[in-house]
Formats: structure tokens, C-alpha cells, sequence
């Protein structure tokens, strides 16, 4: 990945090739669908179950399950960053 958080096309292209990969794609779908069904439960289980559920209703639900994907993901992406940032040789520190 790039340093110092810039965003390169080569960044991108590696971040995409980690997340779908197959292992990391089915621990980061699986969590987004347990915790979807989870909020979703919470959040609109009585409208749905009235049968008062709106298109509202259902992107509100959609939402449950793209924010922990995109969570899970970006988890990933800190946790290799902080694995490579680990194993290279130390940077000097700029003077105070």
C-alpha cells in the first residue's frame, strides 16, 4: 500500500486484490451477515413484520449489511498495513 495514507491507483488495486481474495471474502461477507441480520432485527424487525415495510425500509435494511462488509474490510486493510508497517526495517523519526 502507499505510505503516509496517499491514494494511488496501486493502492486501490491492492486493497481490492486482499478483499477478494476468497478466504478474506468469506469471513468479511459472514460478518456482515450476522451483524445485518442482527441491526436489521432491531432496527426495522417490526415495521417488516407489520408488513409497513417501504423501499425506505429496505435500503435502511440493505444498510445493515453494507456497513459492517465495508467495516470488516477496512479492519482487514488496517491489520495488513500494520503487519508490513511491523516488519519493515525502522524509519527514522524527524527531529523535534
Amino acid at each position: 500500500m502507499a505510505i503516509a495514507g496517499s491514494w494511488t491507483m496501486n493502492a486501490v488495486e491492492e486493497a481490492l486484490r486482499i478483499c477478494l481474495r476468497r478466504e478474506h471474502l468469506r469471513r468479511t461477507v459472514r460478518i456482515a451477515l450476522v451483524v445485518g441480520v442482527v441491526l436489521t432485527l432491531i432496527n426495522q424487525a417490526d415495521v417488516i413484520i407489520r408488513g409497513d415495510a417501504t423501499a425506505v425500509t429496505w435500503i435502511k435494511a440493505a444498510g445493515n449489511f453494507v456497513v459492517p462488509f465495508i467495516v470488516s474490510n477496512l479492519g482487514l486493510l488496517a491489520g495488513r498495513r500494520a503487519e508490513r508497517e511491523a516488519d519493515a526495517p525502522d524509519r527514522p523519526t524527524a527531529p523535534t
